[in-house]
């Protein structure tokens, strides 16, 4: 029995987080963070300008940076403070300063990719902020909890940081004002929901926090008001949590409906005397378009094709098929199943010669950085070399005709070199370029 009771002392104490927090001095930091003013309003400047220059240019880590630094965490979580302890004041302020920046966000990235001259030649970045899914519920809400749970805890860390990374609040605002600048619904709508969809699940995290760890209520004079607040407070809270349940209900569906379009594809590419070479999947529509090429479909072959992707949960109205007709002379299913083939295998071999000459180029690139670097430092150790080239070939033996890689170093200097420097010389360049079999030539 004492070993249960030790097991279970262990797990009450690890569980136990109530001595780990402090609601009082959470609330006072939560209230600071809701107002833009001060250094918020730089922070936030300077956020915006960081995030909308990394999706210009596609780089991840210039984002990360702009999650760090930006403060709307601030207003986010004071939601979920004010419909906790039932305070309309602070609810009230934390919608303002909230709605101030994201208008101030929204002109900002807009005028600056109105006037950046740097072109998106890969926006990926950009298309990331423009599909929420199941997965950003998931980290808005655990990523919300985390931080009131930061918040509220008497020995501050680095989890604040971790849920800025995580939730990533203002990337998609940035992208929201790249669609405005180019006038792209697309883009602004799609931005906008997964911001909504951040936002409103950190709130509601936020608000269970409070209520699990029962930060105190605003205390009301009048009890009528006391009670019209908290019915307020309340109704606010349903329309959230409503709202939240709806959303992640709608993403679960497009995200179903993603993966059974996949699905019914690669379980569907050799159609009769046709193949699917190209498809394109919009969840939240819910549609399907499936690019086919070879000798026409009939009615029956379409037929077939629709009972198919009902099977997969798609409907006719879902599925679109385009038609690109190349009649072929042997339509057999076996020679468009072996021209499938052959295109699989092509792209393949393609892929990879491209991954061996990327090798081959980040070598050379490595090669070439090496050079640079050896030189300067020979400049510096052996004043009187006044030149050194580096060379990567081939030699051929002429006695085998084989054939191996050998690097030549010439070193060229402007007055002669002591006989022991020429040797300390010789084995340095061999030890630094890591090539003991190097030909070392000095002039």
């Amino acid at each position: 029995m004492k070993f249960f009771d030790y097991i279970k002392e262990s797990f009450v104490s690890l569980s136990n987080i109530r001595d780990h927090i402090d609601t009082e001095a959470a609330e006072r930091n939560i209230r600071t963070n809701v107002y833009l003013k001060g250094p918020n309003v730089l922070i936030l400047a300077f956020s915006i300008v960081i995030a909308s220059v990394g999706l210009n240019i596609n780089s991840t880590a210039v984002i990360i940076g702009a999650m760090l630094v930006s403060p709307l965490m601030g207003p986010i979580i004071g939601l979920g403070l004010s419909g906790g302890i039932n305070d309309a004041s602070l609810f009230r302020d934390s919608v303002w300063n909230l709605l101030i920046m994201v208008l101030i966000s929204l002109a900002a990235s807009a005028l600056y990719f109105l006037i950046s001259p740097l072109a998106l030649v890969n926006p990926t970045e950009l298309e990331a902020r423009t599909s929420p899914s199941i997965f950003d519920v998931l980290i808005a809400l655990f990523g919300g909890a985390a931080g009131i749970l930061e918040l509220s805890r008497k020995e501050k860390g680095t989890v604040i940081s971790g849920v800025a990374i995580a939730t990533a609040l203002m990337p998609p605002l940035c992208t929201a004002g790249y669609g405005i600048a180019h006038l792209s619904a697309r883009f602004f709508f799609g931005a906008m929901g997964l911001f909504t969809i951040n936002a409103v699940f950190i709130a509601l995290a936020s608000y269970v926090g409070v209520k699990i760890f029962k930060f105190k209520e605003v205390q009301f004079v009048d009890e009528k008001k006391a009670r019209r607040t908290r019915a307020v407070a309340a109704v606010i809270v349903m329309l959230i949590i409503g709202g939240s349940i709806w959303s992640a209900v709608r993403i679960v569906r497009m995200n179903k409906f993603e993966i059974s379009a996949e699905a019914f594809v690669a379980a569907n590419r050799t159609l009769d005397k046709a193949y699917i070479y190209d498809h394109e999947v919009d969840g939240y529509h819910r549609s399907l378009e499936v690019k086919v090429a070879g000798r026409k479909l009939s009615e029956e072959s379409l037929s077939a094709l629709m009972l198919k992707a009902e099977t997969y949960g798609i409907k006719p109205g879902e599925l679109v098929v385009t038609e690109t007709s190349t009649e072929v002379d042997d339509g057999s299913p076996d020679r468009i199943a072996t021209l499938y083939e052959r295109t699989e295998h092509e792209i393949a071999r393609r892929d990879a010669r491209i991954d061996y000459l990327q090798d081959k180029l980040d070598s050379l690139e490595m090669f070439n950085a090496l050079s640079e670097h050896v030189a300067k430092e020979v400049s510096v150790q052996y004043p009187a070399v006044s030149e050194i080239v580096l060379a990567r070939g081939r030699a051929v033996s002429a006695d085998s005709l084989t054939v191996r890689p050998k690097t030549t170093i010439i070193v060229r200097t402007s007055k002669a070199m002591p006989e022991n420097e020429r040797g300390k010389l010789t084995e340095w360049l061999a030890v630094r370029i890591d090539d003991p079999e190097a030909e070392i030539i000095i002039k």
